[in-house]
């Protein structure tokens, strides 16, 4: 077996922290939830405009406030109970050091779905269609939050030979694929367009086939993605009682429930066919 060349393109070295003031700090991983909220509550606000929804500025800031909320609960405690190996249980403390990194993405999913239960009922319009708003919005999140991961130089690929392999620090000497990059383009870029493109249609989609879309082609593009991923070191239980330690990440196992979800929501509301638009939609 011929061993593996050195990485042609070199790890940008950039400080994840962005600004020092005193004993405070803004990092990069912070400013892309920001941006990603950010970018979310804008198209939030136009696709409500173009469906009529009649959603105000504060509408769409209390909507941002329970998803901040939603997401940083949901996904702590989905990396502490999935990823973090029992590491947590004998210092339960670090369980709110979030700036020490540890968000999950499933955990996030979720968490924000129960937000969004709460600020439907705060506006007193139908979840399934806040669900569908915010799902076009969702992919300007993962995009950003992978590109932070790069910045970070975590869940970096695995070993390769490619050519644009790259050496992250604290993974060894050997090349690895740029992975953070392959799910910001997958679960991103290409997500994103998806999703406005379906949801320009007007009139819109039956109520929550839209989030089904979201669910389904995320959970795609997250399994296609992680077969250059490294597996995870923190094995969960879920990996352990099923033995699918080795060349399956957990982000790949928890995306199979997502598809069969996501398949099942485009099934149901193209079934019940409920408009988004119409009584009850405010």
């Amino acid at each position: 077996m011929s061993a593996l060349p050195t990485a042609l393109i070199a790890y940008p070295a950039i400080d994840p922290v962005l600004v020092r003031l005193g004993p405070f700090s803004i990092r990069w991983y912070g400013l892309a939830y920001v941006l990603g909220f950010l970018g979310a509550g804008i198209l939030i606000y136009l696709l409500s405009k173009r469906w009529k929804l009649g959603l105000s500025g504060d509408d769409v800031v209390l909507v941002l406030l329970y998803a901040i909320i939603g997401v940083i609960i949901g996904a702590r405690l989905g990396y502490v109970l999935v990823y973090g190996a029992g590491q947590y249980w004998s210092s339960p403390a670090k369980i709110l050091a979030v700036w020490d990194g540890g968000m999950s993405f499933h955990g996030g999913l979720v968490g924000i779905l129960v937000a969004g239960w709460f600020a439907a009922r705060s506006l007193k319009m139908p979840y399934l269609t806040l669900c569908d708003i915010g799902a076009v919005g969702a992919p300007i999140g993962f995009l950003f939050g992978r590109l932070g991961n790069f910045v970070n130089g975590e869940l970096w690929g695995r070993t390769t030979t490619v050519a644009w392999g790259i050496v992250f620090p604290g993974a060894g000497s050997l090349p690895r694929h740029p992975s953070q990059l392959y799910e910001a383009f997958l679960e991103g870029a290409v997500l994103l367009t998806i999703m406005i493109v379906l949801a320009l249609k007007l009139p819109p989609r039956p109520r929550g086939e839209l989030l089904g879309w979201l669910i389904t082609l995320y959970g795609t593009f997250r399994i296609a993605a992680e077969f250059f991923r490294e597996p995870d070191v923190q094995l969960g239980f879920l990996v352990r009682i099923t033995g699918a330690a080795g060349g399956v990440t957990m982000g790949q196992l928890l995306s199979v429930p997502m598809l069969v979800l996501g398949v099942w929501l485009i099934w149901r509301a193209r079934k019940l066919d409920e408009p988004e638009l119409g009584p009850g939609s405010r």
